[in-house]
Formats: structure tokens, C-alpha cells, sequence
């Protein structure tokens, strides 16, 4: 596999098919996704999830920080998870990786069976068993597993009711490191006893923040102390925010569309099998084969 698996062949090429998706992409003189082409690579685990149009952002942000130990709680079929592993393995970097989930499900994203823990690790223990593991505990358990102050980035994506995602904080900000950053999703998402935004409003009065509304919202908020440079334009009040988030935007619908493409194109082929597997069948049965003989016949 190339180091780096990206989707067009030079710069020019990128700008010209991200523009026929939406507004052309404007640079940014804070951030440019060109220089982290990490955002454009094709991501190897697509399926449906509110996740998926932060996949970009998500890639370049592993790239610009370059943690060192990298948490999700709550990971389910783990399209944001694979994501993470994704860019770790394509940028070389010497991240490792824990995903924490009991696979069982929740309250708000439904239960479900063992299948979707084999699903994923079907698809991650081969690609990134060597740097990452899926670890099935409840969040409060894995706690031991992790030295205070030893945690880069930590993506909140559990239950989200106020309580549960305010406790979710509470327990894990002791684990964070000096350049600790903790991505929260959900974050617009006010229906129901979904309690992310209301958490996240109290949050980012008190610490550096970037928030992205589309997919359900993302928020990031940077609880270190020493940020690399490139991510303070993220959380800088004098950065041109929209542009960077139209920039995520753009990006993370061409993602959306893709897996709309490839879920047509697996529903055409299965039609096509399906037809295929009548013909036959069809071609079989001795009265077709009888009719074509005699058939024969009639012609001589």
C-alpha cells in the first residue's frame, strides 16, 4: 500500500474535482488542507454513520497533532475509529491507538449483537492490530488502564445525555496531556435527552474551541496547554474560521457521496448476480433444454 493513499494525482487535479462538488475550496492563510493531503486520502472503511463527513477533518488532525496516545470512547462500527487508524498507518507515526466500547449498544444508537464487534475487528486487527486495540469495557473501567497526563487526543462519542457525557469529561480530563485535545460529537443535536450541546456551551466558554455544524456537529476543544502552532488556527478567535470549515464541509460531502456511489454500485451488482443466478438456473431446467433440441431439430 503507498504511504499515502490519495484520491488525485497533484494539487491542480484536487482543486479542480473539489470544485465541482461545491464552492471552490478559498486558501486560508491559518490552514490549508493541501498541506495535509492525509484529509484526502480515500477512507478504507465505509459505512453508513453520522460520522462520516468528518472523516477529513478527522485525518487532518491526527496529522497536526501527531499524538502520541489516541482514545475513542464509543467507537461502534468504528467508522470515525478506522479513520484515525487510517491516517496513523499512511503517516507513519508511532501512535498508539485504544478503542473503548462494550458493543452492546446504548439508549440512543440502539443495541445490537456481538456482529458488529466481529465486523470491525474483521476490518482492524489485519490493518492496525500492530498499534491499536479494541478494548470491549464500559468507559469507567478502562480508567486504570491510562496514566493521568498520558492521553493527546480523546474522542467523546458514548451516550449522550448531559449527565453521561459530563461524567465522560470529568473522568477523562486527568488523563489528558499538555497537548491534550478532546473532540466531542453531537454537538448540535438538541432532540430528545440529547445533552452534548448543552455540555459543549459550558465547555467552550472556559477552554480554546473550534465546532463544525454539519454532520451533526463536532466540537474541539483544547485542553493542553501546548498546542502545536498549526492547531491554534483552529482555536484562534482571529483565524477565518467559516473558510476552514467550508474547506471540512466540501471535503466531508464528497466522502457522503462516495459511499452513496459505491452502495449503488454494490446493489447493481448484486441485481446483476441475481440475474445471472435465474439465467442459469433457468438454462438448466431439462424443459428449456428439451425445447432448445427439439428446437434443433425442427431446423435440420
Amino acid at each position: 500500500m503507498k504511504s499515502l493513499n490519495i484520491l488525485f494525482d497533484d494539487v491542480e487535479e484536487q482543486s479542480n474535482s473539489l470544485a465541482a462538488i461545491g464552492p471552490r475550496l478559498q486558501p486560508v492563510k491559518s490552514f490549508s488542507v493541501f498541506d495535509h493531503p492525509i484529509c484526502l486520502a480515500h477512507p478504507l472503511r465505509l459505512t453508513a454513520s453520522t460520522w462520516l463527513t468528518h472523516i477529513p477533518f478527522g485525518m487532518a488532525l491526527i496529522d497536526i497533532l501527531q499524538p502520541g496516545v489516541l482514545v475513542e470512547l464509543g467507537t461502534f462500527s468504528g467508522v470515525s475509529y478506522s479513520a484515525f487508524c487510517q491516517a496513523v498507518k499512511e503517516l507513519r507515526l508511532g501512535t498508539r491507538c485504544y478503542a473503548i466500547d462494550t458493543w452492546e449498544g446504548d439508549a440512543h444508537g440502539g443495541y445490537y449483537g456481538s456482529e458488529v464487534l466481529a465486523d470491525l475487528r474483521q476490518h482492524h486487527d489485519l490493518l492496525y492490530g500492530d498499534f491499536s486495540e479494541l478494548i470491549q469495557s464500559s468507559f469507567n473501567d478502562a480508567l486504570n488502564r491510562f496514566e493521568n497526563g498520558s492521553i493527546d487526543l480523546l474522542h467523546i462519542d458514548g451516550l449522550h445525555t448531559y449527565a453521561a457525557v459530563k461524567q465522560d469529561f470529568e473522568n477523562w480530563l486527568p488523563k489528558m496531556s499538555q497537548r491534550g485535545v478532546i473532540l466531542f460529537h453531537d454537538i448540535c443535536v438538541k432532540e430528545a435527552d440529547f445533552g452534548v450541546w448543552r455540555l459543549w456551551g459550558e465547555l467552550k466558554a472556559q477552554y480554546a474551541n473550534f465546532e463544525m455544524t454539519h454532520g451533526y456537529g463536532l466540537g474541539l476543544l483544547a485542553v493542553g496547554s501546548m498546542l502545536p502552532e498549526q492547531l491554534k488556527a483552529f482555536v484562534s478567535t482571529n483565524g477565518d474560521l467559516e473558510a476552514i470549515r467550508q474547506q471540512f464541509y466540501q471535503l466531508g460531502m464528497r466522502v457522503e457521496e462516495q459511499l452513496t456511489r459505491e452502495q449503488t454500485i454494490a446493489t447493481q451488482q448484486k441485481a446483476i448476480k441475481e440475474l445471472e443466478n435465474t439465467v442459469a438456473k433457468f438454462r438448466n431446467n431439462p424443459l428449456f433444454r428439451t425445447y432448445h433440441w427439439l428446437k434443433y431439430l425442427g431446423r435440420r
